[in-house]
């Protein structure tokens, strides 16, 4: 059985505080932080790089998972080992010819390697890095167009969630954009199990009480399947 996960994504705290907004989040129950990393180019917003990650590395012990929404990650590996990232998900679509290459640099530089695709991507795309001899760890389906916090979940995403759950029993299944008490039960009822929300946990008078919910419905739906 996976475990469950869940990871307050730190694009929608308070950047100017962001040692304290992830002990905040680790306070109220979180599993892992994630970490968007976009460069403006595979999509249009800018985000943080390896000097964020390894600033936040000094305050805290967490699991930051790192999401690459970038063109080329293969540049990224070494700045973010170096930094202290825990996973590396990378896009399928800006991998498509060194997905392999990637894997192993990832791996060697000590991060878990996980790949992601947009709602656009069939889900067939990631199968061949689930089923090579040194494969990802991690599948993180978009449940958003990747680039911007705050959209509104698609539920026709969870087909590819249900697919991915049923070939693979024992994979990570990670869903990101629109997660909150309102879409939980469709993402965890699908076969997610890392659960990456942005707005819902910040934005709540409650953080811990959202994070207990999200945590709570996978659990649920795990025992019933």
């Amino acid at each position: 059985m996976v475990k469950p996960k869940i990871a307050p994504s730190m694009l929608s705290s308070d950047f100017s505080n962001l040692a304290s907004e992830a002990e905040r989040m680790l306070r109220c129950g979180a599993d892992w932080l994630h970490m968007d990393i976009m460069d403006g180019h595979f999509v249009p917003n800018l985000t943080i790089g390896a000097p964020v990650i390894e600033s936040l590395r000094k305050h805290t012990k967490a699991y930051l998972d790192c999401h690459l929404m970038v063109t080329n990650p293969l540049d990224y590996v070494e700045p973010l080992g170096k930094a202290g990232a825990s996973g590396f998900t990378f896009h399928i679509e800006a991998s498509k010819d060194n997905w392999k290459e990637l894997v192993q640099l990832i791996k060697s530089k000590g991060m878990t390697p996980g790949v992601s695709l947009k709602p656009g991507t069939p889900i067939e795309d990631v199968y061949p890095l689930l089923e090579d001899e040194n494969p990802v760890e991690l599948v993180l389906v978009m449940t958003v167009e990747p680039g911007f916090g705050g959209q509104k979940f698609m539920p026709e995403m969870m087909d590819k969630v249900r697919t991915l759950r049923k070939k693979y029993p024992s994979l990570d299944i990670e869903v990101d954009g629109g997660l909150g008490p309102s879409t939980i039960n469709m993402a965890a009822s699908a076969g997610a199990n890392c659960i990456v929300a942005g707005s819902s946990v910040f934005g709540a008078s409650d953080p811990a009480q959202v994070i207990t919910l999200l945590r709570k419905s996978v659990e649920d739906f795990q025992k019933t399947n």
